[in-house]
């Protein structure tokens, strides 16, 4: 999935005001694959954007919060290295609305793609 823009040929962060409206659905495409700790969610979500969707603590964790209280995912208190850390893994309910807002987002990518191709011709 493409998230960010070109600059120089390069891919660059995402604008927080970009990432409004699809923060929900980052999380939960992150976090489908299984379960994972924060940091190595916002390290998934680096990682697959080449770096531009980058996550500070003060974005992913309130984020997460919100999804466990909507019934998108369930968390639950792992240790390992010496570290105790909240583990985070999608609901049933969760799965359905990452394909739901997947659905959209596809849908509204290609109507995106149609007014640029027009701008282009």
């Amino acid at each position: 999935m493409y998230v960010g823009f070109l600059r120089v040929g390069k891919l660059v962060n995402v604008r927080g005001q970009h990432l409004k409206g699809h923060l929900d659905m980052l999380l939960l495409a992150a976090i489908a694959g299984g379960a994972e700790h924060g940091y190595a969610i916002a390290e998934t979500l680096r990682r697959a954007s080449d770096g531009a969707v980058d996550l500070q603590d003060g974005t992913i964790y309130p984020a997460l919060h919100r999804l466990r209280r909507a019934g998108l995912v369930d968390s639950h208190w792992s240790e390992g290295d010496g570290r105790r850390r909240r583990v985070y893994a999608l609901t049933r309910r969760g799965r359905i609305a990452l394909d739901a807002q997947r659905d959209d987002w596809l849908q509204f990518e290609r109507a995106v793609r149609r007014v640029f191709a027009l701008i282009a011709s």
